[in-house]
């Protein structure tokens, strides 16, 4: 019986299919875990898209308000750790109030950038495309001039809060074992996207709320008829989603590293967007999306721990190191363009709402 793995791995090519799913399944709680950790930030940036766009406003600016928040987090919690001191790190995820005021500071930060967005987009009715767009290049700039000032300063971080570790007798669970690790052992920014997701969900469909921002998305005007303020309604919402990409930006900068590096985001807003289209707009959706951008870098940072043997090994030697960098953003690009046009956006998304005059 020995011998027929080896005989399945032998065959040409089907025998490189046999290893790849060996490999897998050998690696699968490593792969696992790190694709629900590398789909937290692209949910999160998706979630605030689904926010928005369900309401009628569109908003690629998701990058920018990651980075602002990213940045404005961890200098509050560096900047509030110098001041009164890191402090014991207590039994929940580790946290420190430096690295609460850091969350706090990161989520007003994301917010007061998307009130910019809600405010240029439905006040002002400026070109929802052009004033995302300005908030990616300003973000960028902004943060990586001010990093570029404080680093000189040898601003020492407030640390990262640290993961829920599952028990080992849950781990080793047959069957199920795995995907419950996956799921619990991140961070609380990890387990609240979780969370996050369900929620949105459930209010999207099910409640007052939700009915609401679908018809402000769809039908505005017929919306205002019935008694609902489309304006304020595409502000809250707006703004509200705002903190959902802050949390993306507390996950790169306090959960993922303890420290911010320009540009980190690397893009991920703008996958979240793509993750956004192929879920069709909905929260699950969007999650299931996510994690399918992400079970790429989960693959691709396995085989950095994990090399592969055999002719599995020697085909990946042969393959360019920066080409599993590009991977995710050509899987996205691939799997997007299989979605255009089978994803129907509100019909109202991105067009600007005026009310008709009383006279």
């Amino acid at each position: 019986m020995s011998g027929i793995p080896d005989a399945l791995n032998a065959i040409p090519v089907l025998g490189i299919v046999f290893q790849l799913v060996g490999y897998l399944l050998a690696n699968l709680d490593s792969i696992s875990n790190t694709t629900v950790a590398i789909a937290v930030p692209i949910t999160l940036a998706a979630l605030c898209g689904v926010l928005c766009e369900r309401s009628g406003v569109v908003n690629i600016g998701l990058e920018g308000i990651m980075l602002t928040a990213a940045f404005v987090g961890w200098f509050a919690a560096a900047a509030a750790a110098g001041a009164i001191g890191t402090g014991t790190p207590s039994p929940f995820f580790g946290a420190t109030l430096p690295l609460i005021i850091g969350v706090a500071a990161a989520v007003v930060a994301g917010m007061l950038v998307s009130l910019l967005h809600a405010w240029l987009s439905i006040s002002l009715r400026v070109d929802q495309i052009i004033s995302g767009t300005i908030i990616n290049i300003g973000a960028a700039g902004i943060t990586g001039y001010m990093y570029s000032l404080i680093s000189a300063q040898s601003l020492v971080g407030a640390g990262q809060f640290e993961k829920y570790v599952v028990p080992q007798g849950v781990v080793d669970l047959p069957i199920v074992g795995w995907l419950i690790n996956a799921v619990l052992s991140q961070g609380p920014v990890g387990l609240l996207t979780i969370a996050i997701v369900i929620f949105l969900q459930v209010m999207l469909f099910r409640s007052r709320w939700g009915l609401r921002t679908r018809a402000s998305g769809e039908h505005p005007r017929a919306a205002e008829t019935v008694g609902i303020d489309v304006i304020w309604l595409r502000y809250r919402n707006v703004v509200a989603s705002g903190a959902l990409a802050a949390l993306g930006g507390v996950w790169l900068s306090m959960e993922q590293t303890g420290n911010f590096n320009a540009g980190m985001t690397q893009g991920r807003g703008f996958i979240g967007l793509a993750a956004m289209i192929v879920g069709r707009w909905t929260p699950l959706g969007a999650f299931g999306a996510a994690l399918l951008f992400a079970s790429v870098g989960g693959f691709s940072q396995s085989l950095t721990i994990s090399h592969p043997t055999g002719n599995l090994g020697d085909l990946i030697n042969l393959v360019p190191g920066e080409f599993w960098e590009a991977l995710p953003y050509i899987i996205t690009i691939v799997v997007l363009a299989g979605f255009i046009g089978r994803s129907i956006a509100p019909a109202a998304d991105g067009v600007p709402y005026e009310r008709e005059s009383a006279s």
